[in-house]
């Protein structure tokens, strides 16, 4: 129970993370592109790294390594933003792994302390010669069946939100490489690299 109650802290713990990382970095892509666009046409790029860190979400600061390599070639710009890619959907990612395992670990925890209940039982009845009563029996049963529940009451939320949260990530990171895609492709244009120098 201990352990299982610990399992449930660590689940709410991360739980409250992911919404929080989640909510940051939601953002309207659409309108992001287009405001990047606009501000691309200006050729200021300081002015489009100061709004990149104004928005501060994973886009933005993808974008943002993009720019801080221009004028050093198209290769170092593309591998600029597929590294910061890379770091930006592992800090989605991250602790949500956890979730898989507490949604595995506690409801076993759980059928342990069915087993240790059921030992218990048969321990009393064993002790008492075999004349035992259905009260005697009734703390070892209890435990089986209270420590299974609590397991799965923990288990089956753990691997609900696992779910919830890798189907939020999976769609903003393809919502992340399809803007990045078009970026590249606007940065790649002559018209951008003359205005910004690159």
């Amino acid at each position: 129970m201990h352990l299982i109650s610990i399992l449930f802290v660590v689940m709410i713990y991360v739980t409250i993370e992911k919404i929080l990382v989640l909510k940051r970095a939601r953002a309207n892509v659409r309108d992001f592109i287009a405001s990047i666009k606009g501000l691309i046409r200006s050729g200021n790029v300081p002015e489009i790294i100061d709004y990149c860190n104004s928005y501060n979400t994973p886009i933005s600061r993808i974008f943002k390594q993009g720019l801080l390599k221009i004028g050093l070639g198209d290769e170092r710009v593309r591998e600029a933003i597929e590294m910061a890619g890379r770091s930006e959907v592992f800090m989605l990612e991250k602790r949500l792994s956890i979730l898989a395992t507490i949604a595995g670990i506690a409801p076993l925890l759980g059928f342990l302390g069915t087993v240790t209940g059921m030992i218990n039982a048969f321990m009393t009845i064993q002790s008492l010669g075999g004349i035992v009563s259905p009260s005697d029996l009734a703390g070892g049963i209890w435990e089986a069946l209270l420590t299974t529940a609590y397991g799965l009451i923990v288990g089956i939320p753990a691997y609900g939100l696992y779910n919830y949260f890798v189907t939020k990530i999976n769609r903003l990171v393809y919502e992340i490489e399809n803007a990045t895609f078009e970026f590249i492709d606007i940065l790649g244009s002559d018209e951008i690299k003359n205005k910004l120098g690159s």
